[in-house]
C-alpha cells in the first residue's frame, strides 16, 4: 500500500500539469462555447451554421484529406524505398532528412516555399528560364498550394524480408503486394492517415503565413474572430474550437486504434 502512495505521489506532478495546461482549458473553451446572454445555451454553435463557417469547414475537410491522402501514400512509397535502398549511405541519409522534415512546420515550412514556389522563387524563375511559367496558372498562395506545402508526411518503414520470402516460394510482386505487403501496412498507413489528418484539420501557422486570410478554413476563421479582424466575437470562435477538436478527437482515437493492430500484429 504504501509502495503505491509512493507511485501516485511521484505522478502529482504529471496530473498537474495535464490538468492545468490540458483538461482545465478544455472545460474553459467548452464553458465558453456554450456561455450566451442567458445563461448556458447552444446559441454559440447554431451561429457557427453560417454559409461562409460552413464553406471553411468543406475547405479545411477536403484539405484534410486530400493532404493525409497525398502524406500517407507519399511516404509509403518513400519509405519503401529507403528501406530496400541497397546503399547504407543513402538509406541514413535519407532517413535523416526525413526525421528533419518530418518536424519542419509552421512559419519557417511557409517562408521556405514562398522562396522556393513563390511568385519570385527560385524554382518558379528556373522554370521560367526552361519555358515553363507556373504563374498565374498555379499559385502557392491558394488553396491548392496551402495542400502542397502540408504534404510533409510520416514515414512509415516496411522490411524486405516478407517481400523476399513471398517472391522466393513464386510469388510475383504483385501478389506480395496485394495478399502480404498491403494488409501487413494496412494499419500503419490508417495510423498515418488519420494523424496526418488531425494535424492538417488543426495547423495555422503555415496558413496563416502562407495565405494570410486569402483561403477561408477553420483555424484562420477562429483566429480572425479572436482578433477581431472582421467582428471580435470569442464564444463563435470557442464553439468552433470545440467542434475542430471533436474532429481530431475522432482522428486520434481512431489513429489509437490502428496503433494497438500494429503492436498486436508485431
Amino acid at each position: 500500500m504504501g509502495k503505491l502512495n509512493r507511485t501516485w505521489l511521484g505522478l502529482l506532478p504529471l496530473l498537474a500539469f495535464v490538468s492545468a495546461f490540458e483538461i482545465l482549458p478544455v472545460l474553459m473553451l467548452v464553458k465558453s462555447s456554450l456561455s450566451g446572454p442567458d445563461g448556458l445555451l447552444l446559441g454559440n454553435f447554431a451561429r457557427a451554421l453560417t454559409p461562409s463557417i460552413a464553406t471553411a469547414f468543406a475547405n479545411s475537410l477536403q484539405l484534410s484529406l486530400a493532404t493525409a491522402l497525398g502524406g500517407t501514400l507519399l511516404g509509403t512509397i518513400i519509405a519503401y524505398a529507403i528501406a530496400t535502398s541497397s546503399n547504407a549511405t543513402v538509406r541514413l541519409s535519407l532517413t535523416a532528412l526525413a526525421n528533419v522534415t518530418a518536424n519542419f512546420g509552421g512559419a519557417p515550412l511557409a517562408f521556405a516555399f514562398v522562396i522556393t514556389l513563390g511568385s519570385t522563387g527560385f524554382i518558379t524563375i528556373l522554370l521560367g528560364y526552361a519555358g515553363i511559367d507556373l504563374y498565374p496558372g498555379f499559385r502557392i498562395y491558394s488553396i491548392g498550394g496551402l495542400g502542397i506545402a502540408y504534404l510533409i508526411p510520416l514515414m512509415q518503414e516496411q522490411g524486405t524480408q516478407e517481400e523476399e520470402a513471398a517472391i522466393s516460394l513464386g510469388a510475383s510482386g504483385l501478389q506480395y503486394w496485394i495478399g502480404i505487403g498491403l494488409p501487413i501496412l494496412a494499419p500503419a498507413m490508417l495510423a498515418s492517415f488519420f494523424l496526418l489528418f488531425a494535424n492538417a484539420f488543426g495547423a495555422y501557422a503555415t496558413a496563416w503565413t502562407l495565405t494570410g486570410s486569402d483561403v477561408n478554413i477553420i483555424p484562420v476563421q477562429i483566429a480572425a474572430l479572436i482578433r477581431g479582424e472582421v467582428k471580435l466575437d470569442p464564444s463563435l470562435a470557442d464553439a468552433l474550437a470545440v467542434l475542430s477538436l471533436l474532429v481530431m478527437g475522432s482522428c486520434l482515437v481512431a489513429y489509437q486504434h490502428f496503433v494497438r493492430r500494429m503492436r498486436h500484429a508485431a
